[in-house]
């Protein structure tokens, strides 16, 4: 496969004396589901907010999008990735369709308002479209900017912790356009929640130490050797 995003050497810190990730590597291929596994406090949050440009304390060594250098900040590469945050409030005086019509402006895309429908009954979100996402709550606000996301097909989508807030059938609809997002480009996720990572990854990345610590693909994939890598038993699919 060919591959899309290379990052050489990564370390990063909120203090320099204190680094999260120290001389991490990770390679994101084209049209595939990658999921991000860690304890809490191993850095998936920090990676995440490194990648979309948020996190500043950081230097690695080399930074390849589909084989040319760039850096977080390049215009183009902005427009590649959209990112879900495990917390948001932004946006809070918006409705979701002005959020919508605001961010498809910014990537200067065009809604298909068909799919955009689709995804808004499949979430059940139809009654809370015209509401300020400040007065929605926690599982409603994730499904708005979750519905944003898919709808706007970046080469890069970046899901911190997706699952946090939402009803099971949610849940369900998620995972089926998580594991259906190759068709538009590459998913990096993070969640603790065993089952996101075994039903719909390609690859599973252990984030351990500040480093990636393993690799799962394939059948690898599976709760015995999640569990196993991180040393946990915890109960619940709690990863």
């Amino acid at each position: 496969m060919k591959k899309m995003l290379e990052i050489r050497s990564l370390k990063a810190w909120y203090t320099p004396e204190k680094p999260v990730l120290k001389g991490l590597d990770l390679e994101l291929n084209e049209y595939g589901v990658v999921g991000l596994i860690g304890l809490n406090g191993a850095g998936k949050t920090t990676l995440m907010n490194i990648i979309c440009g948020l996190h500043k304390g950081f230097e690695c060594d080399e930074m390849l999008m589909n084989g040319k250098s760039f850096s977080f900040g390049d215009k183009a590469f902005k427009k590649s990735r959209y990112i879900v945050f495990s917390e948001d409030e932004s946006f809070g005086y918006f409705s979701f369709d002005e959020y919508l019509a605001y961010v498809f402006g910014c990537y200067g895309k065009t809604p298909d308002s068909g799919y955009i429908d689709e995804l808004v009954e499949r979430f059940g979100f139809g009654e809370y479209r015209s509401m300020l996402i400040k007065d929605l709550s926690l599982g409603n606000r994730r499904k708005a900017y979750l519905i944003t996301g898919f709808a706007l097909q970046p080469e890069l989508l970046l899901l911190d912790e997706p699952v946090n807030g939402l009803d099971f059938t949610s849940t369900e609809t998620l995972y089926s356009l998580i594991a259906g997002y190759k068709k538009f480009g590459t998913v990096l996720f993070s969640s603790h929640i065993l089952e996101s990572v075994t039903l719909t990854s390609d690859k599973v990345l252990v984030l351990e130490n500040g480093v990636i610590s393993k690799t799962y693909s394939g059948s690898e994939i599976n709760a015995e050797n999640i569990r196993a890598s991180l040393g946990t038993e915890e109960a619940q699919g709690n990863v």
